[in-house]
């Protein structure tokens, strides 16, 4: 006899413990310490650029802004695998409570984000506004309604096949999301409000009305879910080995030219391969990308010298050991182990290119430091993130790879 929600039980304890076993090997990690050092120091210049801020500030279109993103983007965690594609299609009709308490369980987790969300941009409002934080819950209450309204739609787009419709539809409700939100952090008058939710009614109900007759496309909810657990893994693979991370490959052709320098000779097998594995596999680049754009972008904005100096060799470091899981990354490839090649030169490949990594993010960091004008710390950042790298590939990265 199936039951529909011993079924949801058993997949969201299975799943939640699973998050909580890998939870604790991030948790545990020194990386925590580093993320604490870096959430203190932009909380410092975040409260001090507040305090600059005048009367006139348009803080509630930024906040607008900000909250429009975390509101519009609301997923279902259904908790499906790859074989529900043929033992629980039969049984759709019979899922209903299923899906809502999912749906449930996303307002709950997706309401906490939120909750921290606001409780950063509300200092912000609290400054420019004589309200200051006295309606920071009747926010929050508002929100939240509205993040259920976001995820409802959100569901009810799962029946259509046009990728139009889930592109059109992010952009409506990005917009009366934000409008909304604009308009209660202004103050707006409540008939405003109304007419608001009113227009949010009717824009559920229409899609409501259309897919009565529909079904859950369920490639794209399996899909979706796969997604954001290879995300999870990804991030979890950087502290332990997750079995079953999967890996990602994309061509990028483009940045060929980055190895077409490296000789095809016996002894540089493994820097072509960590090479390559670096430009196509999994989210190496876009990692090495995104830390180095936010590193330079918080070097830009930070005034103060020496915490330029720290704040550059924290993002040298952070790049760093969330590079180092590329030296497993074939590890359960038997015919890497036929490689008639000594397993020096694999060794060596990987702190050369682990160092050039670095050695190019620092580079980076200083021309940015430079652009402001500031010859002395951008000599002093190329210097110490030198030294740094060379530090950590010669040293720290030797030690965790022997471990």
């Amino acid at each position: 006899m199936f039951d529909e929600k011993k079924l949801w039980k058993d997949r969201s304890v299975h799943r939640l413990k699973e998050f909580g076993v890998y939870l604790r090997y991030i948790l545990n990690g020194h990386l925590v310490v580093v993320l604490l050092f870096l959430i203190g120091t932009a909380a410092f210049y975040y409260q001090n650029w507040i305090s600059s801020l005048s009367q006139d500030f348009p803080a509630e279109i930024i906040i607008a802004v900000i909250l429009g993103l975390f509101l519009t983007h609301s997923p279902v965690y259904t908790f499906l695998f790859e074989a529900d594609h043929v033992f629980l299609i039969p049984l759709e009709t019979r899922l209903k409570g299923y899906f809502l308490r999912s749906g449930l369980l996303s307002l709950v987790f997706q309401g906490y984000i939120l909750l921290m969300v606001l409780a950063i941009v509300m200092p912000m409002y609290a400054h420019v506004s004589a309200n200051g934080f006295q309606s920071f819950f009747i926010f929050l209450l508002i929100l939240l309604v509205i993040k259920g309204w976001n995820i409802a739609v959100n569901w009810k787009i799962h029946y259509y096949v046009q990728p139009s419709v889930y592109t059109w539809d992010m952009f409506v409700r990005y917009f009366i999301n934000v409008l909304f939100t604009f308009l209660l952090f202004n103050n707006a008058h409540f008939v405003f409000l109304l007419i608001f939710a009113l227009i949010m009614a009717s824009y559920y109900r229409s899609f409501s009305v259309r897919t009565e007759k529909m079904g859950l496309k369920w490639d794209l909810l399996i899909a979706q879910e796969e997604k954001r657990m290879a995300s999870f893994y990804r991030l979890a693979n950087l502290f332990t080995d997750v079995p079953k991370l999967k890996d990602t490959v994309k061509r990028r052709k483009w940045l060929d030219w980055f190895i077409n320098g490296i000789s095809f000779s016996q002894e540089k097998t493994y820097d072509y391969l960590f090479a390559r594995t670096f430009l196509r596999s999994s989210d190496y680049l876009g990692l090495f990308i995104r830390l180095t754009v936010i590193g330079a972008l918080a070097l830009y904005f930070i005034s103060f010298g020496a915490g330029q100096i720290v704040l550059s060799l924290l993002f040298i470091y952070l790049t760093g050991f969330q590079l180092l899981p590329l030296w497993n990354h074939h590890q359960n490839k038997l015919w890497i182990d036929l490689y008639p090649v000594s397993h020096n030169h694999k060794t060596t490949a990987f702190h050369s290119l682990l160092m050039r990594i670095l050695i190019i993010q620092s580079s980076i960091f200083t021309v940015v430091i430079l652009f402001k004008g500031q010859w002395m710390f951008s000599l002093l950042i190329l210097l110490s993130g030198l030294l740094f790298s060379v530090l950590f590939v010669k040293v720290y990265s030797k030690n965790r790879l022997k471990a």
